[in-house]
């Protein structure tokens, strides 16, 4: 009750109030003409306001039944609040409405509809049909208008948000236009909402019990000693001096500013002022008691009272400072962020000057415990924010059964509908049949054919009324459903912005312990191999960041995408390399494949599944190319390489084939069966399917590479054929469609003699790929020449597997993708790319034994397979599939010419050595003198 006592010039400056003529006497006054008409102007100007009277049915036992409230609606909150009348302090209840569903029954009172929400079901009445429909209209209007409008975060100015004012109403504008078409906007009932409805009496009731709430007592003592308090004042304030308005009382929960009291001409005595008649008594009082309403009444302060110009421009001057005053306001805040990140940059900057001028270890070590005591705050505010994203999955969880529940009472309701509507149609018919052809009937007293002709008009009328209520319940509920749809889309697209978000978060995690992992390692190379207390804590440091916490590698729903052991693959995440800084290279390589991949999740995988959803079926074009290459979505490649495949060997396909290959085997061994044994264990050894001694891979892959040493005598088996077959195995996961895969790359998509005895087409590839390098990266060529490097040794194995054993999983597939429809010219164009990815990090290395070393395992520090993609396939062009087969021309010339020479000495050297026969040194015994002796 502290509003009530609030100070009156405060409240003058922001509420206007009625003013008296300045010879204005005591007591009640006839207003002249214009000021009964301006005033009358001013309540119509006044600013429509969501409020009125409506019957709600509540309460227990013997008062259970229709009560009535007053309703009105807080735009700030989305609430529809109610009290018992529209001068009470404080309100019973409220009702929310942004999660709410509107309701109307055809068969129901007449005026009857429902508001639905999560927690409970409210059932109210209006007047009259017209305002039933313009409630429902309005409430749908002020949802809408809710869940449309952006929130304003704290730091956004002022004009900022003006901004955003237009396209809210044109929104807006275009919801009310859409909901035109389902249900013409109904007018607004006059006195029956709005602000002349608070001038209405309350609503009487059969009892006075029954419209109180028993459930909210203290709320109406509150209220009764409110109103009698005020009644106080104003009784005790008419007998004041005749010149002043009575003070006006303030309800302390709403936010109207009570209304000043009118300064008049305190000298002058009551009798000395003319006498009114009747009427200009009644209307002084009733303008008295619209003064006293309006102090009480919420968000109309400014409906009831007449202003003058003077006072409109103080208080739009008075708004333009309060708006420039909060601006002001968020810019001071604005620029306090500002200072205090340029005050964490500058501590990050003298904390990593004080780590590289750090004399002692001790100190770099301690810069180091500080890093980790940051890094375990950021994973606290990443858990902090997983859990704010469960919450919010588990919300939308739940609008979504909600959404799905109410179209399915929305069905009902149209079944139902649409029932009554065939009934109704065929009770017309036979109405109107029965009146164009009445039957003929025997002739009886004229009353009695009176009564059956009113009682069928009444019946015809009872028919029609019906009619146009289900017409009118059918057109809302489709609006209903039409809103709620849209509320539900704008949901999903939040969730969707929260979701990038906990990814994005997540990403920056990840890299932070990438970061902390490679200081580890420096430390450690630093340290070298001195065992100091300094080195045994390094060292415990890295065995706990090596070693793999069960919490990340369960997937409860919480996380967004945790770093699981095995990728989707199968593959090794961590690969377990024997030498512990493989391992941490390892393990700082999967942080950042993580990373990467949670970053380009939103950016690149969800537009990139789209594109290949909407493709339907599949044909050699442009823009399927273009997709290839972008890399195909799991869920899309065993079907796509399918395809791919059948696109590359129907020639060769015959039904039964694969099963007349292996019936074949099961006959008689084939020679290369022994060498297919040896190499089944070899095969991906990081990889679960194949390491699992129940797992059925094995078997598969045998049987695989037994039908194809038959299907191609020629070749039988050749090592790297186990991979390949692997890999098709892996992704399609019949066998039949991996053998045919393992057809498709040998024999139709590698050049000939590429897997024969001799090697000749891989030996002519990497020649090939050595003048690529020359012309494309010249600087990385002189650098590997000048330290006599060998890039066939490491490349050779590249192209006799298309990266098999070289490139993580996420990014060989996207190689399979496209080589499987281009060809060997992607197996150029990505080795060409992996060069120039790692092209600086090898010319930093000066030594041509660490040039091999780190050439061995290079592939594998490759994580952003996006800009990987993009270097082989814009930074390398212009890439023309002619000059790839003239260089093959002629390397294959040259080298059949070289193999040509070799054989011509090899038989010369054979000729020379039989024309001397043996020859046994001087001094040597020897075979046949040794035996002879014996």
């Amino acid at each position: 009750m502290e509003g009530a006592h609030e100070n009156p010039a405060e409240s003058s400056s922001s509420v206007p109030r009625f003013e008296e003529p300045a010879g204005s006497a005591g007591g009640p006054e006839v207003l002249p003409p214009e000021e009964s008409e301006s005033c009358a102007r001013s309540l119509d100007a006044a600013p429509k306001k969501l409020c009125g009277y409506l019957s709600k049915f509540g309460g227990k036992g013997p008062i259970r039944g229709w009560k009535s409230r007053w309703f009105f609606y807080d735009e700030k909150k989305c609430h529809l609040y109610y009290s018992r009348t529209a001068q009470d302090a404080n309100p019973l209840d409220s009702i929310d409405l942004s999660s709410a569903v509107f309701d109307c029954k055809a068969d129901a009172e007449e005026g009857t509809f429902e508001i639905k929400t999560p927690s409970r079901i409210i059932t109210l009445k209006a007047a009259t049909k017209q305002v039933m429909v313009y409630w429902l209209q309005q409430l749908q209007m002020k949802r809408w208008e809710f869940h449309s409008s952006p929130p304003a975060p704290p730091a956004v100015p002022d004009a900022a948000l003006a901004a955003n004012g237009p396209t809210l109403r044109l929104e807006l504008e275009q919801e009310e236009a859409e909901l035109e078409d389902f249900l013409c906007p109904v007018r607004t009932p006059p006195g029956l909402v709005g602000m002349a409805a608070a001038l209405q009496p309350v609503p009487a009731m059969p009892l006075a019990l029954q419209n109180i709430s028993l459930k909210h007592l203290g709320t109406e003592i509150q209220n009764t000693m409110y109103n009698i308090r005020g009644n106080r004042q104003a009784q005790g304030t008419g007998h004041g001096p005749p010149g002043e308005d009575p003070p006006l009382s303030v309800e302390p929960w709403r936010t109207q500013q009570p209304l000043p009291s009118d300064p008049g001409t305190p000298g002058k005595d009551p009798a000395d002022s003319p006498k009114s008649t009747p009427k200009s008594s009644l209307t002084a009082n009733l303008i008295q008691k619209a003064k006293r309403q309006n102090s009480t009444f919420p968000f109309f302060a400014e409906g009831f009272t007449r202003t003058r110009t003077a006072q409109e421009k103080v208080l739009a001057l008075e708004q333009q400072v309060l708006m420039l005053t909060k601006e002001l306001r968020s810019q001071k805040e604005l620029v306090r962020i500002l200072h205090k990140a340029l005050e964490a940059a500058q501590q990050e900057k003298r904390a990593s000057s004080a780590y590289l001028a750090a004399a002692e270890d001790k100190d770099r070590l301690e810069l180091v415990r500080h890093k980790v005591r940051q890094i375990a705050e950021l994973g606290r505010q990443v858990e902090a924010l997983e859990q704010e994203r469960e919450s919010l999955v588990q919300t939308a969880g739940l609008r979504e059964q909600q959404v799905q529940e109410l179209r399915q009472h929305v069905q009902l309701l149209m079944d139902k509908n649409e029932a009554k509507q065939q009934v109704i149609c065929k009770l017309s018919e036979k109405v109107t049949q029965d009146f164009t052809h009445p039957p003929i009937q025997p002739p009886g007293p004229p009353g009695a054919a009176n009564r059956d002709f009113l009682s069928q008009q009444e019946k015809m009328e009872h028919l029609k009324d019906d009619m146009e209520a289900y017409r009118t319940q059918n057109r809302f509920l489709n609006s209903e459903i039409h809103q709620v749809t849209k509320i539900w889309r704008r949901v999903a697209e939040k969730e969707r912005a929260l979701l990038m978000k906990c990814a994005y978060l997540q990403a920056k995690n990840c890299q932070v312990e990438s970061k902390y992992l490679a200081g580890l390692r420096r430390l450690q190379e630093a340290l070298g191999g001195e065992a100091t207390e300094c080195s045994e804590l390094l060292k415990q440091l890295i065995q706990e960041a090596l070693q793999w916490e069960a919490g990340e590698a369960s997937a409860d729903g919480v996380e967004l995408s945790p770093i699981s052991e095995y990728d989707e693959y199968g593959f090794l995440t961590v690969p377990n390399y024997e030498m512990e800084d493989l391992k941490l290279l390892a393990k700082i390589q999967a942080l950042e494949v993580h990373s990467h991949h949670l970053l380009a999740h939103e950016a690149v995988e969800r537009p990139l599944r789209e594109r290949w959803a909407a493709l339907g079926d599949l044909a050699p074009s442009v823009e399927l190319k273009q997709l290839l290459r972008a890399g195909v979505p799991r869920e899309h490649r065993p079907r796509v390489w399918r395809w791919l495949i059948h696109l590359r060997v129907q020639h060769l396909q015959s039904p039964g084939r694969y099963q007349e290959l292996l019936n074949r085997g099961q006959v008689r061994d084939h020679p290369a069966t022994r060498q297919i044994e040896l190499d089944l264990n070899r095969t991906f050894p990081n990889n679960k399917h194949f390491t699992c001694p129940t797992s059925s891979f094995p078997d598969k892959l045998r049987r695989v590479l037994l039908a194809f040493s038959w299907q191609n005598p020629t070749i039988g088996y050749c090592q790297g054929l186990n991979r390949l077959a692997a890999i098709a195995l892996l992704v399609l996961e019949e066998e039949e469609s991996a053998f045919w895969c393992l057809v498709a790359i040998v024999e139709t998509i590698m050049p000939a003699d590429y897997y024969s005895k001799t090697l000749m087409s891989s030996q002519v590839d990497q020649r090939v790929l050595q003048d690529l390098l020359l012309e494309k990266l010249p600087r990385l060529m002189a650098h590997l020449g000048q330290h006599r490097v060998d890039l066939s040794f490491i490349t050779f194995n590249w192209f006799l597997v298309v990266f098999a054993d070289s490139l993580i999983s996420n990014i060989l597939l996207r190689v399979w993708d496209a080589f499987l429809y281009e060809g060997t010219k992607v197996v150029f164009r990505y080795a060409l790319a992996i060069f120039k990815y790692n092209e600086e990090a090898i010319l930093r290395l000066q030594d041509g034994l660490e040039i091999y070393q780190y050439l061995r395992f290079f592939t594998k520090t490759i994580c952003n397979s996006q800009k990987l993609m993009n270097i082989a396939f814009n930074d390398m062009n212009p890439f023309p599939m002619k000059q790839l087969q003239q260089l093959r021309t002629a390397h294959r010339e040259r080298l059949q010419a070289e193999l040509h020479e070799l054989e011509q000495l090899k038989a010369e050297y054979l000729e020379t050595r039989n024309s001397q026969g043996p020859v046994v040194p001087e001094g040597c015994t020897s075979e046949d003198e040794g035996e002879g002796d014996t």
